[in-house]
């Protein structure tokens, strides 16, 4: 669903089949609303004209209001119109719909509980050993064989922003025609998936103040890792650190 892969695991004894189906069911409602390259999606609707802004849903108003709220607090580095002038709202709509996808399950009493859409992943309570929820960070040049450090995560939400695996699908809206060459990961902890997943695409695109913006930023911590595999984290990140 949403061209990615979605992970949902329910420690809660109480957890039935159609829980899951429940939230499931929201991401593809989900996709079908705010996929950039579905003709019929309201955001494929909007980029052809045919939508105009006074038929748009409540939920699409929502995503271009977050958006723009986001762009400010970035300082204008944060932009969903793509370098083709089109709205592509993939990078805010991943983390919400996470978010509000954990929502569901807090609303139906789960506490313990882990969801995770395309490496973008929010934590609620225990593991089902009891324990915080671990999460890997993998390397950029080796993702499918090395993780460089594993996080424990208890009621936060972990994003990881970079150019290894889908090329150069965002970036600088103040040097459109350069392709994002300093920070090729940038992974955020945040007090949710949604604020984690929006910090690291506008983090990503600022290059090496990158970490600096995260840095002064209250309840955000970031670990970085440049072309040349040196990696540099704001000052409180190792206390999420497994065996640091």
């Amino acid at each position: 669903m949403m061209d990615m892969t979605i992970t949902v695991e329910i420690v809660d004894s109480q957890v039935q089949s159609r829980d899951l189906e429940k939230v499931f069911a929201y991401f593809q409602t989900v996709d079908e609303r705010f996929s950039f390259y579905k003709k019929t999606s309201e955001v494929g609707r909007l980029n052809s004209g045919e939508l105009k802004p006074e038929n748009y849903s409540a939920e699409l108003k929502k995503i271009l209001a977050l958006a723009e709220q986001t762009k400010k607090e970035t300082n204008g580095y944060f932009n969903i119109v793509n370098r083709e002038g089109k709205v592509d709202p993939s990078g805010i709509v991943k983390g919400w719909a996470i978010y509000e996808a954990a929502k569901i399950l807090w609303a139906a009493g789960f506490k313990n509980f882990f969801i995770d859409a395309g490496g973008d992943i929010q934590t609620s309570g225990k593991n089902a050993s009891g324990e915080d929820w671990t999460v890997g960070i993998r390397s950029p040049f080796k993702p499918e064989k090395e993780i460089v450090k594993v996080l424990t995560l208890d009621n936060k939400g972990v994003a990881t922003s970079g150019t290894y695996a889908r090329g150069q699908h965002v970036y600088n809206p103040y040097k459109k025609n350069e392709a994002l060459s300093d920070i090729i990961s940038l992974t955020v902890i945040g007090p949710n998936v949604y604020e984690a997943d929006r910090i690291a695409t506008a983090a990503l695109v600022m290059g090496n103040e990158g970490i600096s913006f995260i840095e002064n930023l209250k309840g955000f911590e970031g670990y970085a890792i440049d072309a040349k595999g040196i990696a540099t984290m704001t000052s409180n990140f190792k206390q999420y650190v497994k065996n640091n």
